[in-house]
């Protein structure tokens, strides 16, 4: 089994083995922010990066004005048409907006969690990353805590794309409500053209979606400003006071009001799970210049409107604009909310990436369409999954706001985790003192708190799904983890050293045969399994035995005097180190061919390719785990990829050499 960093599909058709139920997480393949930032700046430099995480890292959070407003209002018993609306209300749902923009998204996640990086990357598994390495050891609690988080991520992928551009196509019953069927048929064929896009690359979307993005905010910001003088004291807003006189008059109508002001910070998560595509600077001075005023000039102009006109309560953001606007406006938001779909669409590859280097997900195919991050990847199998999911959602729920109703629980969900995580940074990474990592947590721990228990009032009416959907992810992961722990503890009995091997052959060689056989094995000191059962059952070693190690580098090409090196271990053995980059293909006969150069005269006729094929099967005595689990495990080790169409072995060179284990 060669390794990767980059989790490709290089496996030799064994599951990847952990060593317990809570792995030591490995640094993340990825280079640092700091890296990502000069590697950027030589193709374009900080104004570029900073339009491209506008398109990409802020979509989410910027088509929020779409329905927070709307929504919160209408949660506050102020939804009906023409229906009188209190002004403190309105006034104390717009400073609850403000604050949760300025705590949750600002201080929380752009100045604090931003610091957390694995290596440039971000997320909950970065996050879990850190905590495990600063502890020094595996610890249980931590992981369950990483990979609940993780789930959490994707039930928000799927219901994100969703309710973004089914929220913007819902415009089009303001210019005529002839269109209204036709809504939901036009919504499932933008998400489908919008995933269908995907295997271009983040870089190439990024340039595409980052201009629009931009005229998306100062357009969305102007409309908002235009409106501020219908009543400008909505500034009072400001002052968070309003915020918690809202809360206070209206008890459990407030409680829910506030679930839905939830909506106005959704896609913080997003933010840091994307951090690795463009790197800290661009994105926090993105946010700075332009994401974060535009959000507020655009939430106080709908708040104006709303006061002077209570009647625009049923769509105040599409109402900021005149009537000749209203068409433009609805394509400008359908855009853009087919670019808020990225950020969680582009931060699903980068989990399922992290989730695969920390053994949590069985290796996948990985592609790597830019030359200049390895941070920008695309993943088809989770491309075309998420796509299903947000298909059946829009089906299942219908509207924009029976869609709300399940927004917010996955991600609240999400950012408990991520403070927890971010404590244990705190004290044991970042050396802070306990009371210190706590006066800053705690207030941080306390709105999460509260937002979660507000948008858990939204469970029986649609909340349940991106539970069970962050359910199913969580099952699938702790089942893989797990499988792999028993396969590793069951396989011990098996191993033996390199070297003892060699020294055993040495004093009583076994038959010889001519040609060359290749080993393909992550761990080089290790005798593979493949070696082994060829000598215990056909009893011969060929004249040249080599281990083959392939490993991955951060760079994007590695050059061909680079390529390989061979470190002799006796007459019988050799290891051989190859490396790829990222973007090169991993042509395993062809850069044995680069031997020859340094004495090894490869020849691929009189080479045979030895990979080891583990058969899992359920064990008809003791079992580890239950039956059902086994059955899923075993499904996703059958699943894994296959190492030789991926090193591009000719089939008929390759010999694999299986073997059974019941779990």
């Amino acid at each position: 089994m060669a390794s990767s960093e980059q989790g490709a599909p290089v496996s030799d058709g064994t599951p990847a083995i952990a060593s317990s139920a809570a792995p030591v997480p490995t640094a993340s393949a990825q280079t640092s922010a700091s890296a990502h930032d000069a590697g950027h700046g030589a193709h374009g430099g900080l104004l570029t990066l900073m339009v491209g995480a506008i398109g990409v890292v802020y979509g989410d959070i910027g088509t929020s004005p779409l329905y927070a407003f709307k929504e919160a209002i209408a949660a506050a018993g102020h939804g009906g048409h023409g229906a009188a609306i209190a002004r403190g209300d309105v006034i104390g749902v717009l400073s609850l907006i403000l604050w949760a923009l300025t705590i949750i998204v600002t201080l929380k996640y752009v100045v604090i969690i931003m610091r957390a990086d694995n290596d440039g990357e971000g997320g909950t598994l970065s996050l879990m990353a850190l905590a495990q390495r600063a502890l020094g050891k595996p610890n249980k609690a931590v992981f369950l805590l990483a990979i609940a988080g993780a789930a959490l991520f994707f039930g928000d992928a799927m219901i994100t794309p969703a309710v973004s551009v089914m929220s913007a196509l819902e415009g089009v019953k303001l210019v005529t409500p002839a269109l209204d069927p036709y809504i939901l048929p036009l919504t499932c064929a933008v998400i489908v053209a919008l995933f269908s896009v995907q295997s271009h690359g983040t870089a190439r979307v990024a340039k595409f979606f980052g201009p629009i993005m931009v005229v998306w905010f100062v357009v969305m910001g102007l409309g908002g400003l235009r409106h501020i003088a219908d009543d400008p004291g909505v500034m009072a807003a400001f002052n968070p006071l309003e915020a918690a006189g809202f809360l206070a008059r209206n008890g459990h109508i407030g409680l829910v009001a506030l679930g839905a002001v939830f909506l106005s910070v959704t896609g913080a998560e997003a933010l840091y799970a994307d951090m690795g595509h463009f790197g800290k600077r661009p994105i926090q001075l993105a946010w700075f210049a332009i994401t974060f005023p535009c959000l507020a000039l655009n939430y106080l102009g709908q708040a104006a409107l709303t006061l002077a006109h209570p009647e625009a309560v049923e769509n105040p953001f599409f109402l900021l604009y005149t009537d000749w606007a209203l068409v433009p406006m609805v394509a400008l938001a359908t855009a853009a909310t087919v670019i808020a779909s990225q950020a969680v669409i582009t931060g699903a590859y980068s989990l399922s990436r992290q989730a695969i280097q920390l053994r949590l997900l069985p290796r996948m195919g990985v592609k790597h369409p830019s030359e200049e991050l390895s941070g920008q990847i695309y993943m088809p199998r989770i491309n075309w999954t998420v796509m299903i999911g947000v298909l059946l959602l829009c089906v299942l729920f219908g509207s924009s706001s029976k869609l709300a109703t399940a927004y917010g629980i996955a991600v609240t969900g999400t950012m408990i985790v991520t403070v927890c995580l971010l404590s244990i940074v705190m004290v044991k990474a970042w050396n802070w003192p306990v009371w210190m990592a706590g006066l800053l947590i705690a207030p941080f721990a306390i709105i999460d708190l509260i937002f979660f228990g507000a948008n858990a009032l939204k469970i029986v009416e649609g909340g349940y799904v991106p539970l069970m959907i962050g359910g199913g992810v969580m099952v699938l992961m702790w089942t893989w983890s797990r499988g792999q722990s028993i396969v590793a503890e069951k396989s011990r009995a098996d191993e033996m050293p390199l070297g003892d091997l060699a020294a055993m052959l040495a004093k009583k060689p076994p038959q010889r045969v001519k040609g060359t056989a290749v080993f393909l094995f992550a761990d080089s000191e290790t005798a593979p399994p493949a070696l082994l059962h060829s000598l215990k059952h056909y009893k011969v070693l060929h004249e040249k035995n080599v281990i083959l190690a392939v490993k991955f580098t951060n760079a994007p090409r590695v050059p061909d005097a680079e390529r390989v090196s061979i470190q002799p271990i006796d007459d019988n053995f050799s290891k051989v180190l190859m490396r790829f980059g990222y973007m090169d293909e991993p042509n395993v006969p062809k850069a044995l061919a680069l031997c020859r150069k340094l004495g090894w005269k490869f020849d691929i006729m009189s080479t045979s390719f030895f990979i080891s094929r583990r058969v899992i099967r359920v064990s008809n005595t003791k079992r580890e785990m239950p039956l059902w689990q086994d059955h899923m495990f075993i499904a996703l080790a059958q699943n894994a990829a296959d190492a030789s169409a991926y090193f591009h072995i000719p089939t008929n060179r390759v010999v694999e050499i299986g073997t059974q284990l019941a779990v």
